[in-house]
Formats: C-alpha cells, sequence, structure tokens
C-alpha cells in the first residue's frame, strides 16, 4: 500500500489541491492507498481505492508535533505487518516529516524549500522573509534531516531540483509539474466580464502582496475606471486591506473564497495577473489558464514553459510595476488578443499541465521506491 502523508488536505492551499488532484486522477487499477491527514475541516471526500483517515490535529502550537507523532506510530505497526509499500510524504509543513519510519521507502514531494521560501535562492533580494535568521537554519536543518533519509524526490520545476541540489541531495529526482482539473476549471461562454484583472493566490510577503497595490495604482492611474479582484488570504490581509483602502472603488478584496467558487471567479475575469517573487508552480496560475485568461506574472523561473511570452501571456521584469499595468492595460483592450491568448492558455493546460495525465506519470516516478520495498 501507497501511504500519503499531508496533515492539512482539506484545506484550499495550493498543496491540498495538488493532493485532491491527484487522487481523483489516479488511473483505473492502481495500487491501494492511503492518505493519513487532519481532521480540521474534514468533509466527506471519496476517491475509488482511496482509504482516507483523519488523524487528530489539534489546534496548537505543539500540533503538528503531536500529529507526526501519531503517523508515525501507524506507520510503524503498518510496516510490522507488512502492508505498507512506500510513503509519499509533502513538504511543507516540515515537523511530521522528522518523524517518518526511516526504514520505510520515503518518496518526497517538494513542493518548495526554506531556501526559496527566505528568499535565499536568488542573487537578488526581492523581498523580506516573514522569518528571522535562526528560524531558517532550523527550517533548512529539518529539510536536510528529511532529505538524508529520501529515496526519491518529485519536484514541481528545474527550479525546485535546483533548490535540492544546493541542500547536497544526490539522489532521483523527477520533475512534474503541478496541474489543473480540466474538468472543473471550464469557462462559461457568454459570462459577463466585471472584473478587467484578477489577482489570486495566499496574501503573503513572497507570494507579491507588498506589490499587488502597486500594480492597481499602476494601472488604475492609466486607467480609473480598471475593476480588480483580489482572492485569497494570508498573514498580510491586513496590510493589503490597508494599502488599498483608498481603492475600494476600483478593487475588491474577497478574503478567503472556497475553492469549488474559484471557477465563479475566473470565469468573471478578463486577465490574470500574480507579483509573486517565489512558487513551486502556482496553482492559480494554472486554472487561470485552464479557464482560458492570458497570465502577466514577474519574469522568474518557475513560471517557464507555462506563461510564454506573447503566446499565453507576458513576463515583465520584477517590481516593474508600470510596465505590468501597460502589459494588462494592452490585454483589457484588445480583445482578440485577449482570446488568442486565452485560447494557447487552455491548450497549453490540456497538452502538458492536465492532471488526468500528470497523476499516471507520478505514480509512475514512486514505483523504483516500492520495486526497492519489495526486494527488501
Amino acid at each position: 500500500m501507497i501511504v500519503i502523508v499531508y496533515p492539512q488536505f482539506y484545506g484550499v492551499q495550493g498543496i491540498a489541491r495538488y493532493v485532491q488532484s491527484f487522487l481523483a486522477n489516479l488511473p483505473v487499477g492502481h495500487p491501494p492507498v492511503l492518505l493519513l491527514t487532519g481532521d480540521e475541516e474534514a468533509r466527506p471526500v471519496d476517491f475509488p481505492g482511496v482509504e482516507i483517515r483523519q488523524v487528530e490535529l489539534r489546534a496548537s502550537r505543539l500540533a503538528l508535533l503531536r500529529w507526526g507523532y501519531s503517523v508515525r506510530k501507524i506507520l510503524r505497526e503498518m510496516h510490522s505487518r507488512g502492508g505498507l509499500t512506500l510513503v509519499n510524504y509533502h513538504w511543507p509543513p516540515l515537523i511530521p516529516g522528522l518523524f517518518l519510519p526511516k526504514d520505510v521507502p520515503l518518496v518526497l514531494t517538494a513542493h518548495t524549500t526554506y531556501l526559496g521560501m527566505a528568499g535565499q535562492f536568488y542573487d537578488k533580494s526581492y523581498y523580506r522573509s516573514q522569518w528571522g535568521s535562526l528560524s531558517v537554519a532550523i527550517k533548512k536543518w529539518m529539510e536536510r534531516r528529511i532529505l538524508a533519509h529520501t529515496d526519491r524526490i518529485i519536484s514541481l520545476t528545474d527550479q525546485g531540483v535546483q533548490e535540492l541540489r544546493r541542500y547536497g541531495y544526490s539522489g532521483p529526482i523527477s520533475v512534474i509539474p503541478n496541474g489543473a482539473d480540466l474538468s472543473k476549471f471550464v469557462a462559461v461562454p457568454g459570462t459577463p466580464k466585471e472584473f478587467d484583472v484578477m489577482f489570486s493566490g495566499r496574501v503573503e510577503t513572497r507570494k507579491g502582496s507588498r506589490s499587488v497595490g502597486e500594480v492597481c495604482r499602476a494601472l488604475i492611474r492609466r486607467r480609473p475606471s480598471a475593476k480588480v479582484v483580489v482572492v485569497g488570504y494570508g498573514d498580510d490581509d491586513e496590510f493589503l486591506k490597508e494599502d488599498l483602502a483608498g481603492l475600494s472603488a476600483n478593487v475588491l478584496l474577497t478574503g478567503k473564497v472556497p475553492f469549488q467558487e474559484m471557477q465563479s471567479y475566473y470565469n468573471r475575469a478578463k486577465v490574470y495577473a500574480a507579483t509573486s517573487y517565489y512558487e513551486g508552480l502556482p496553482g492559480t496560475c494554472l486554472e487561470a489558464m485552464a479557464m482560458g485568461l492570458p497570465a502577466v506574472v514577474w519574469d522568474f523561473d518557475f513560471y517557464k514553459g507555462l506563461v510564454v511570452p506573447g503566446e499565453t501571456g507576458f513576463v515583465v521584469t520584477p517590481n516593474d510595476y508600470d510596465a505590468m499595468a501597460t502589459k494588462l492595460e494592452l490585454l483589457m483592450d484588445a480583445e482578440d488578443l485577449r482570446a488568442r491568448m486565452g485560447s494557447q492558455a487552455r491548450e497549453l493546460i490540456r497538452s502538458a499541465y492536465d492532471w488526468k495525465e500528470l497523476a499516471p506519470r507520478v505514480l509512475e516516478a514512486m514505483l523504483p521506491a516500492a520495486a526497492k520495498a519489495t526486494e527488501a
């Protein structure tokens, strides 16, 4: 049996969407899968051939420590009975990974690293880390501890591979991107476009929350009638609310939105924009493009192959707010260009980022670790 370990499966964050999409698109006849997750926000979910077991996750500072220890006991018991083929662990968070049994094959899905999240991957600093130097050092130590007994890694991008190699990991890494579930993200023709521009995702400094206001102001100076929607929530909520308080006639802040409502917002927008400085492979960009929206983003490697300049959107030099506003205004006005790019964006997602095709690839990437367990 393959056991997937991730404590926040019922959330709306990107890793939760990844795991949900993977399980929903597993091929017929796949090996039995057990998901060990937390019980916060639990709701009925069913996937063929998948058992979901909720492990109590209390709301406390030691929650992940307790949860990780409880998961360890479950895994040790399964392993003693010979019913455990491999563990597929998704990070972050890191703490539960420290408790995983070291004698069980481990496939790590590394969505991001703290090297990247702390802003230390790039030569230039684009944002101020929310963690102090000691906190980052501890997190990177935990990452190295987990990597020391990882058999294989699944990375979402080539940039992710570079980050993992900097930690000294020399084992096999498969690059398989995040994707979008095309059955869930389908544009509804004829829907009125209430919003010229849509930002969506976690409201955090590394995801460009401090730049959203700058882009909005630059756009509204050019187009006083522009309508922008910002969908998401996070640690930088209060700053963003204060920063955009004077633009309430132009900018709507939705806060946290249930996953099932995201399609409606994409459907009512003309263009997707992102000011993120660091991601694994952003799910909201994939979803927006699946909905036929062109994307305008900063020029970073994690968008490479997804936002193709002049074809599926535009990339702009990071922190060039006027340049981003110019590209957004161009797409707002040029309906034919917007339609062409949006169509090409949808086709790119279908051909390279469709979860129906990605789920079997992810499963196949785990098989060498499963074979190792069988031989042992």
